[in-house]
């Protein structure tokens, strides 16, 4: 038999979109902020080549779940212990 899956209530789906947002977000700003980075550090070429890309595309990867992280684990101390 399959288990249905009970349906959320609004602030679960707030606080889901909100962590989803904020998600993208930081991911946006960790990929501009490394492309950033590639096109205008003194000593550099200032071509953004396939590699910077790449790195770039990991440091949003990296910002985003580093950003989720800190989201959920400070909404858990600010919910306290059930």
């Amino acid at each position: 038999m399959v288990e249905q899956q009970q349906p959320r209530n609004a602030a679960e789906q707030a606080w889901e979109g909100k962590r989803r947002r904020h998600g993208i977000a930081a991911f946006v700003v960790g990929l501009l902020g490394a492309l950033a980075f590639f096109a205008f550090f003194p000593g550099l070429p200032h071509i953004i080549d396939g590699g910077a890309v790449l790195v770039s595309l990991a440091v949003g990867v990296l910002a985003r779940w580093g950003w989720q992280v800190w989201f959920v684990r400070t909404a858990g101390k600010k919910a306290g212990p059930d």
